[in-house]
């Protein structure tokens, strides 16, 4: 099983890290795309400020967590000397887990444990202005993020053993 975790984190890894190059390169080319169309037409197409915005969004949340698992985050405080000790490792998992779990839960859940009231659900009602997608499309990157870095965490601690 611990092989199978750590396995998981680093294909996890791999996704994230695609995600996130993909998201900088779509977002690069559709700012192109506008700043061209807004020289050689009054209006540029709407669609390309939109795209860019989510594109933006999914690289950044994809990107926070490749950097969680390199150890790249950012910390409030960082104790070198601490840094092999078992109990700091427990004491950060819990800490995310602890921050990780509530937006998890009202990612899914509503008001009166509604499902249909969560954040995802409700997003699933909205479209887009431009583009006409789903909203879901886009805030679903914040639970693949933070399930992505539970996913490391639990690595992390196997890791450990």
């Amino acid at each position: 099983m611990r092989s199978g975790l750590l396995a998981l984190s680093q294909g996890v890894d791999r996704l994230c890290r695609f995600g996130a190059a993909t998201g900088l390169v779509l977002m690069l080319v559709l700012i192109a795309i506008q700043v061209v169309a807004r020289y050689l037409f009054t209006e540029p197409p709407g669609w390309t400020e939109e795209g860019a915005r989510y594109a933006m969004v999914w690289s950044g949340l994809l990107g926070s967590a490749v950097a969680f698992k390199a150890g790249s985050d950012p910390v409030m405080l960082r104790l070198e000397s601490l840094e092999g000790n078992a109990a700091i490792a427990w004491l950060r998992a819990a800490s995310v887990v602890l921050f990780v779990a509530p937006i998890l839960y009202f990612c899914l859940v509503g008001p009166d444990q509604d499902l249909s009231r969560g954040f995802l659900a409700r997003s699933a009602t909205r479209n887009t202005e431009a583009i006409g997608l789903s909203m879901a499309w886009f805030t679903a990157a914040l639970p693949v993020t933070f399930v992505a870095i539970l996913i490391h965490v639990a690595a992390a601690l196997a890791a450990r053993k």
